[in-house]
């Protein structure tokens, strides 16, 4: 085993993808010999070349448009959209054109690309820099969403994505970049459409990705002095949803909490909510809990920012909730 970050290890998983694969090539504003905003591809251009790193204009259309017709011609791009504040700008080329192509032609033609981008705020980036809009791509059909909680997983989950024959957006936090973890040597998959437990408990199933799951686990730490037990699943993949580890998990502790930086109303919770609602209903003795950002730009301040983003307290404060004990308003 190794320790890597999580700049590191996505880093690592384009590099083996790219000495495995001669088709896989890097597209996007200044990710050459800058390395990008977040420095993912740094010094990739210098053991691949510019053909394989391009930088690109400042066009977000532009590059979708390019990776789409380079997976349509044999090739597996992986653009970078700097954040995904930006990625509507190319809405009509992700959601009218590589979300539909398979589907379009009847599955005779593969649309194998990845869009890597950054979500999340934490950093007083503003509100134009630190949006979570991930179910606006759960939303469309023909897309996978691929959401990384930890090193481990952003590079298995990477490497996957990369070799999968649909499109692909991988959403990483730009506040996990600098968090470490353990690694092994030799080369490994994750699979994509396959949530994990990270932590077991029997009180209440948290469900959570991304920055949210590291807060989640913060507050299972903290819980269990109190006596409380939180079970932590973390889907990775969010489309496709891996229905039945959350199912079994809320048959397990008759309780749900889902937790995620994006704001309510509209938020993936509550497809999360829904599903066990659904199908899962007679098990709960307790309302579903959601705990969100609150419904609001994200300010610059960095004091507005961590009011409007759930933090480790607000997990904590909504499990004691569920578990009838009094807690502090928000």
């Amino acid at each position: 085993m190794k320790e890597l970050t999580y700049r590191e290890a996505l880093r690592e998983a384009l590099r083996e993808e790219m000495k495995r694969d001669e088709s896989v090539f890097l597209l996007g504003e200044d990710i050459a010999e800058y390395g990008s905003s977040y420095k993912v591809p740094q010094g990739l251009v210098d053991e691949f070349g510019h053909e394989r790193v391009r930088n690109t204009p400042l066009a977000e259309a532009g590059i979708i448009g390019a990776t789409l017709g380079a997976a349509l011609v044999g090739m597996r791009p992986v653009a970078e959209i700097m954040y995904i504040d930006f990625s509507p700008i190319a809405m009509d080329q992700i959601f009218n054109q590589i979300a539909k192509f398979r589907y379009m032609t009847g599955g005779t033609v593969k649309v194998p690309l990845v869009i890597r981008t950054q979500g999340g705020g934490g950093v007083s980036a503003g509100l134009h820099h630190s949006q979570s809009l991930e179910a606006l791509y759960t939303h469309m059909p023909g897309l996978m969403v691929v959401m990384p909680s930890i090193p481990y997983d952003a590079k298995g989950l990477l490497k996957s994505s990369i070799r999968e024959d649909n499109p692909v957006m991988f959403i990483e936090h730009k506040g996990l970049y600098g968090q470490s973890g353990m690694i092994p040597e030799e080369e490994y998959l994750v699979p994509l459409g396959k949530a994990e437990v990270k932590c077991e408990g029997k009180d209440i199933t948290v469900v959570a990705y991304s920055k949210s799951l590291v807060l989640a686990l913060q507050a299972a730490e903290t819980l269990e002095k109190e006596g409380i037990s939180l079970e932590v699943v973390d889907p990775r993949t969010l489309l496709p949803l891996d229905e039945d580890t959350i199912l079994d998990s809320v048959k397990k502790t008759s309780r749900l909490m889902v937790v995620h930086e994006a704001c309510k109303t509209g938020g993936f919770g509550g497809e999360v909510a829904a599903i066990v609602a659904e199908k899962a209903i007679d098990y709960l003795d307790a309302p579903i809990k959601r705990v969100t950002a609150l419904d609001s730009p994200i300010p610059f301040n960095p004091r507005l920012e961590d009011y409007i983003i759930p933090n480790e307290g607000d997990i904590i404060a909504g499990a004691r909730e569920l578990m009838g004990k009094e807690v502090s308003a928000r």
